[in-house]
């Protein structure tokens, strides 16, 4: 059975993230990326997406694991949407580790046969339930 490539490149920015190896998660983003850190602010850029990385994995105690469900991916002209369930697991105040589901959109350009993220947003729809995204 065929797997897109894209398979295998959001497998290894989930490793990446969960080993705050920000050096090679930056190597899946294309320069002028933007990410939405939550809803309502959005940051562009690989210095500023690599930053907000950075704080996210202080926000959670540099204890963030991320993982993958279910994906699909729809390709046409040179991009790909990518929809699928991020899945987070991160310590909760009583010593446990809390598990978070979301519906993630993401955007992945193909440029000199590799494909870049353009546009990172775990949120997914739920950033319409939010005031438009301020960008940094």
């Amino acid at each position: 059975m065929y797997e897109h490539p894209l398979h295998q490149i959001i497998k290894a920015c989930d490793r990446a993230i969960s080993a705050k190896d920000f050096d090679a998660l930056m190597e899946y983003y294309a320069e002028d990326a933007a990410l939405v850190v939550k809803p309502g602010m959005i940051v562009r850029g690989k210095d500023n997406i690599r930053n907000a990385f950075i704080s996210i994995a202080d926000y959670f105690q540099e204890q963030l694991t991320v993982k993958q469900g279910e994906m699909q991916i729809i390709e046409g002209g040179g991009d790909a949407l990518v929809i699928m369930e991020t899945q987070l697991f991160f310590p909760d105040e009583q010593g446990g580790t809390t598990e978070i589901t979301r519906r993630a959109t993401y955007v992945f350009r193909q440029e000199n046969d590799r494909w870049l993220c353009t546009i990172d947003n775990s949120y997914g729809t739920s950033v319409l339930d939010v005031e438009p995204a301020e960008t940094v």
